[in-house]
């Protein structure tokens, strides 16, 4: 029986909400809108007319040396601040997809937890979209550390997180959490624990600007002797949940979920952040080192650009099919390359006599090919390593304006081995003809 594909979600309908940033002090209101599939969770400033939006992602990610105790994200013009407990939230709720529109620099802190984002997006309704979710699979260990604090994540079958809290103060000494986390136990235990802050650091804090909105509802405010100043603890072991609550909400800036396991020690937000790019760095090294089938599409007789997406790894400017026409399982496929003078490489291959490079036909058809082999779902998650080629031959120039016809055929298929007739046409006349091999390998086999 095959295994049942999870989808992606967006919320059902808007919703609003009205506050505080924690560090500005600023009143601030928040549209929430429902987003297409793949457009992850983005952030627009309404207050800025025109103002690009800001993507919730680790490539958007600010220097927290310039804005601490929090994550912000920004694009160089415009920037949000304090998204981790709105991240958090969204993970909770399983939310792939969100629109964010917000008139303010900082998402409003609420009562310092991620519970009213949670209680927002439940009682607007969850929407399960066509696309299909694609979580990381851990699949070597992954660390970062500095000091006395430390964060690494490992494979697992799971996503579980375990971190353990050390102050030199009575209520905050060793504190300990671990535990599988999904959204049910997300919801219950962990969504509800509040930011909190030593009284010692109030008053330096301010003084830097931080903090401002800051009250003794919405932040833990504990002294020294570990009173808990003019408030009370949701939980016993309230602090270590909302750091795990920090680090679930940085984590998800890698805009899908994870299936690893999470140890920290220590850990805040500089240090999330650095193992949240550490880990895009080994996504990004995977993806150089072979083809991986993100996803099966094992009915389908052809492919959109959306779907093709959703198989390779590849985006612009190096993913060179546009679309797939024809599609049959271990035995052959069609496609089509649309060749636009906008192609990055006319810029400097002939400029003034543009023609596609060979190489890249090549590479068109090896894309080609890695749908047909990868598109499976027994081949989900592995990688088409493409390891040879042969009889390759270039018989006419494809220039800006052609359509390239991509075909491919399987001459030889073992479980760990392919190999390929490609051929390429524009206009009916052959361009260029390739035997490509490839080696079909699990992500953690080497060559």
């Amino acid at each position: 029986m095959m295994e049942e594909v999870e989808r992606q979600q967006t919320i059902r309908r808007p919703a609003r909400v009205e506050g505080v940033g924690l560090h500005t002090g600023r009143s601030v209101r928040v549209q929430f809108k429902p987003a297409s599939p793949d457009s992850g969770i983005v952030f627009v400033r309404t207050d800025l007319a025109g103002s690009r939006p800001v993507a919730a992602s680790v490539t958007s990610i600010l220097d927290l040396g310039r804005r601490p105790r929090r994550t912000s994200v920004g694009n160089g013009v415009v920037e949000v601040h304090t998204i981790e407990h709105l991240m958090a939230g969204c993970f909770g709720c399983g939310i792939d997809n969100l629109l964010v529109e917000i008139e303010g620099e900082e998402v409003p802190g609420l009562d310092g937890s991620a519970y009213p984002f949670v209680e927002i997006f439940k009682r607007v309704g969850i929407q399960e979209q066509a696309a299909s979710r694609r979580p990381i699979l851990v699949r070597e260990a992954v660390w970062v550390e500095e000091g006395l604090a430390a964060v690494a994540i490992f494979p697992a079958e799971t996503f579980r997180v375990s971190y353990t809290l050390s102050y030199p103060f009575p209520t905050l000494s060793a504190q300990f959490f671990a535990s599988d986390v999904t959204p049910a136990l997300f919801e219950k235990e962990l969504a509800s624990s509040r930011t909190f802050c030593l009284a010692q650091e109030v008053e330096a804090l301010r003084k830097v600007g931080l903090g401002r909105g800051a009250t003794y509802e919405n932040t833990v405010v504990i002294e020294p002797t570990g009173r808990v100043v003019n408030n009370h603890l949701r939980y016993p072991d309230e602090f270590v949940r909302h750091k795990v609550l920090d680090l679930i909400g940085d984590l998800y800036l890698l805009g899908r979920p994870i299936q690893g396991h999470v140890m920290a020690i220590r850990s805040g937000h500089a240090l999330n952040l650095k193992l949240v790019q550490r880990l895009r760095q080994v996504i990004e090294r995977g993806k150089e080192s072979g083809i991986q089938a993100q996803h099966v599409e094992p009915e389908a007789k052809s492919l959109d650009i959306h779907a093709i997406e959703r198989i390779l790894p590849h985006r612009y400017p190096f993913l060179l099919v546009d679309r797939v026409t024809e599609l049959v399982p271990d035995k052959r496929a069609v496609g089509v390359k649309n060749v636009t003078i906008n192609e990055p490489f006319f810029q400097g291959h002939f400029p003034k006599r543009p023609v596609m490079p060979g190489v890249l036909i090549i590479e068109a058809l090896a894309q080609l090919s890695g749908i047909l082999l990868l598109n499976k779902p027994e081949n989900l998650g592995k990688y088409a390593y493409f390891v040879a080629m042969d009889n390759v031959k270039f018989r006419r120039t494809v220039l800006p304006g052609d359509t390239l016809i991509l075909e491919t055929e399987v001459l030889r298929l073992r479980s760990k081995t392919g190999q390929m007739r490609t051929r390429s046409y524009v206009e009916g006349k052959v361009a260029a003809e390739a035997d490509l091999m490839f080696a079909l390998l699990e992500g953690d086999e080497k060559l």
